[in-house]
């Protein structure tokens, strides 16, 4: 059989789906509340808004399957960006009262939702969104949420000071969608853990515990997946951006072949791994990064043939899946779409 083939979660929003997001916030004031921004197109929307974000899911998913991905997404096409959008659902958290803080490890700083209280779930939603993902296609859509780790590094807590304790009520929240998802027959649920590589002490600590939690109760009907990038540009073609440390996988791999999950996503492209790294990875399935989402060059056929390739000198390939190092939505639906193509017919060669 080929190698399958996946995507991580957002795809380049239409021009007709006028919601903000993190790959591309408008000019003027109140930039640094992303949620103000989105809530505010929401409402310019007006009665539209299903209407105009469903038909924005289906141009995501319709390209996804068009290029040949097995495993597509619903492109996050409602989201201002994968963190808050879900924190909106939960209690705990106060979207009004904002908080400056650094990020990924002082890269950055933003404006954040501060955590005012205990966190639990608040309004299950997610089923609703894979449903409506769902629906445009018969192969199975995976839907992707926000990890305990992220969500507390991503927001500001004035509550719990104790990060361990903070991750585990988030993971409590998940699990819940975690369950209705697979209830409803979802088969593919992603849990994205970007501060897994930029602070793996902790991860090994507490990280992989609270990522189980959050699939506590989920059946093996479920392909339970942790998606770990190592971070983010703040524009395309930005060669040099903050990366987690290189041997950050390397740390990783014995407990992430431990953990009760089925598959990892790994990025590749941008920033290649000594692939001994996959030798570390002896059970658990490899979604392998062969394509960079924060480069307009095209990688072509035969550049991810030599990947994958190399990748199944040390992983069999029933263990392999191909997919872009993470999200594609800097990239715009022109090069989403060359990209996914020419991964799509490199893994349909090792058929």
């Amino acid at each position: 059989m080929a190698i399958k083939t996946t995507c991580i979660g957002a795809y380049p929003k239409p021009d007709f789906v006028s919601l903000p997001d993190w790959f591309n916030v408008p000019a003027g004031p109140d930039t640094s509340d992303p949620t103000k921004l989105w809530k505010a197109a929401m409402a310019a929307l007006g009665d539209d808004a299903e209407a105009t974000i469903s038909r924005g899911v289906k141009e995501a998913v319709d390209d996804q399957v068009g290029a040949g991905i097995d495993i597509p997404t619903d492109g996050e096409i409602p989201r201002e960006n994968y963190v808050h959008y879900h924190c909106r659902h939960l209690n705990g958290f106060d979207f009004d009262n904002l908080t400056s803080k650094e990020l990924r490890g002082g890269t950055y700083s933003a404006e954040l939702p501060t955590i005012v209280g205990p966190i639990s779930a608040k309004q299950a939603f997610m089923v609703k969104e894979w449903k409506r993902a769902q629906q445009y296609t018969d192969r199975p859509v995976k839907i992707t949420m926000p990890g305990p780790m992220t969500v507390s590094d991503t927001n500001a807590d004035a509550y719990y000071h104790d990060f361990a304790k903070l991750g585990a009520d988030i993971a409590d929240a998940l699990s819940k969608e975690v369950r209705d998802l697979a209830d409803a027959g979802c088969t593919n649920i992603q849990i994205d853990e970007p501060l897994f590589a930029r602070r793996p002490a902790d991860a090994l600590e507490y990280g992989f515990e609270n990522l189980e939690r959050a699939f506590h109760g989920c059946p093996k009907t479920v392909t339970r997946t942790a998606h770990m990038c190592c971070g983010y540009p703040d524009r395309l073609d930005h060669p040099n951006y903050p990366k987690a440390d290189q041997d950050a996988y390397m740390q990783l791999a014995e407990a992430i072949d431990y953990a009760k999950i089925d598959a990892v996503s790994f990025e590749d492209a941008h920033r290649p791994n000594d692939l001994a790294l996959l030798d570390q990875i002896k059970n658990t399935i490899v979604i392998f990064g062969v394509v960079a989402i924060a480069k307009s060059e095209v990688e072509s056929v035969e550049t991810i043939q030599q990947r994958l390739s190399a990748a199944l000198e040390h992983i069999d390939q029933d263990r392999l899946i191909a997919a872009p190092d993470c999200g594609l939505g800097l990239l715009g639906r022109e090069l989403a779409l060359a990209k996914l193509g020419n991964m799509c017919k490199a893994a349909a060669s090792f058929g």
